[in-house]
């Protein structure tokens, strides 16, 4: 049963569109995101009771090096889809500090106009030091938002390290951005990237449309020869329903994005109509599980008195090599049994 106050924030997210809504999601958010365990039980009595009213929205990963432009489409694209009748969500994850632990968070200041927008939400986290830069809770910051009705919900990785892969595992669509010229240097793209794409969009085409013009076909070859090898994390591709395709166009002047949205909600009819999406959606829960799992694992293995105590000689045995890490590893496990 919830207590009074969250039964509020509920109230909240589920109500009418406002300000009263937009506090209530910010204020569930920062309680899923909190690191204290008095604060872990009522995030999973809240979260459980969104759950049911969660699961309509596209979700769409966006990715792409640094400079290609991401902030800016996602911009131009929040923009185009409200006007149209759409509610957008925003969960842009930023880097972290390795050293403060702090995040640099300027999303709201890099989409000034969507910010503003009572259509849209924007909801930037810290990475945290999480696998691929990608915040632990962006999952379920994603499942509030569905709750309070957006419908369209995006996230934008850092576009380093394993941040697309992680977020290819939390979307519906995993799109990637280049730059006109990435089609001079194909060896420059890692390859697991452009495995996962759904689409490829090539930003920033009106500085040269000719080296767009390029990109585009030398990325779709490599695509199409990508595609002849079976990877089962992109198990929707099939060349009966969807092979990845590549787009160009300008978020700055707003030039292609009505395409971009056809090809998008083609993808999505595709997928729903063969039952892609569903499946793909339950596998992504099941390896949430998993992860969540591993990751509370590590973590009372590590907090363990026994091993706590005995780590930090262990650690230097190895170091000096004196103790095989395999050893050092099966007798850390035992002392906590």
């Amino acid at each position: 049963m919830a207590a009074a106050s969250d039964q509020t924030l509920i109230d909240g997210v589920l109500g009418p569109a406002g300000p009263v809504q937009r506090r209530a999601i910010a204020k569930t958010i920062t309680l899923l995101e909190s690191t204290r365990e008095e604060h872990r039980a009522r995030a999973d009595e809240l979260i459980n009771t969104l759950l049911p009213h969660s699961g309509r929205s596209l979700r769409l990963g966006i990715s792409g090096v640094p400079g290609v432009g991401k902030s800016t489409f996602i911009e131009s694209l929040g923009l185009f889809l409200v006007e149209r009748g759409h509610r957008v969500a925003v969960l842009a994850v930023d880097p972290s500090s390795s050293v403060s632990g702090g995040s640099i968070l300027g999303d709201k200041t890099r989409m000034e106009r969507l910010s503003v927008d009572e259509r849209a939400y924007i909801r930037p986290s810290p990475a945290s030091g999480t696998l691929g830069g990608v915040a632990e809770k962006t999952r379920e910051s994603m499942l509030v938002a569905e709750a309070a009705g957006y419908d369209v919900v995006i996230v934008e990785t850092v576009g380093v390290g394993q941040s697309e892969i992680a977020v290819a595992g939390m979307t519906d669509m995993f799109v990637l951005l280049q730059l006109p010229n990435a089609g001079d240097d194909l060896q420059a793209i890692k390859k697991g990237v452009m495995e996962l794409a759904d689409l490829v969009v090539i930003n920033k085409a009106d500085l040269d449309e000719a080296a767009a013009t390029r990109a585009r076909a030398q990325i779709t070859s490599a695509l199409r020869l990508l595609g002849q090898h079976g990877n089962p994390m992109t198990a929707h591709h099939d060349a009966q329903l969807w092979h990845p395709q590549v787009l160009q166009l300008s978020a700055l002047k707003g030039v292609g994005l009505a395409e971009f949205w056809v090809a998008v909600e083609r993808f999505r009819e595709l997928q729903t109509q063969s039952g892609r999406l569903a499946s793909r959606r339950h596998q992504q829960d099941q390896a949430w599980m998993w992860e969540r799992i591993e990751a509370g694992l590590k973590a009372r293995f590590r907090g363990h008195p026994a091993v706590r105590e005995a780590l930090s000689a262990t650690s230097a045995d190895v170091r000096a090599g004196r103790l095989a890490a395999s050893v050092a590893a099966r007798r850390l496990l035992d002392l906590a049994d």
